[in-house]
């Protein structure tokens, strides 16, 4: 593993995740697949991982701010890991390639939609 792009990735995503909220999937993914050589799955796994380290410190900081909803946050939290568990299933018996442009699909929709909200709100 090359450790300075794995630091530049970590503090991308972390910055990332601090201003807009997001970092975790939407940019850890594909910093670790390009950059890091690792596997779609191996990405999306380590992402996982990562994910909860960066969320830990952002809703912590943003409690502070009086932006945490913590109700939403216990809802979704004690649902998602049933999501979760699915998903990793499913993403160990689809191909890899399956897997990017889903992941890629996922990006674009997401995107075309922060696109169009960000639109109408201005």
């Amino acid at each position: 593993m090359n450790e300075v792009a794995a630091v530049l990735i970590c503090l991308a995503g972390g910055m990332t995740g601090g201003l807009v909220g997001v970092g975790g999937g939407i940019l850890f993914v594909p910093a670790l697949t390009v950059c890091l050589g690792l596997s779609q799955v191996e990405g999306e796994a380590t992402s996982l991982l990562m994910i909860v380290l960066v969320a830990l410190v952002g809703a912590y900081r943003q409690r502070g701010y009086g932006n945490l909803d913590t109700r939403a946050a216990v809802l979704i939290g004690v649902l998602s890991p049933l999501g979760v568990a699915i998903g990793v299933v499913l993403a160990n018996n689809v191909s890899e390639r399956l897997l990017q442009l889903a992941f890629a699909a996922l990006a674009l929709f997401m995107a075309t939609q922060l696109v169009r909200r960000a639109r109408s709100a201005g």
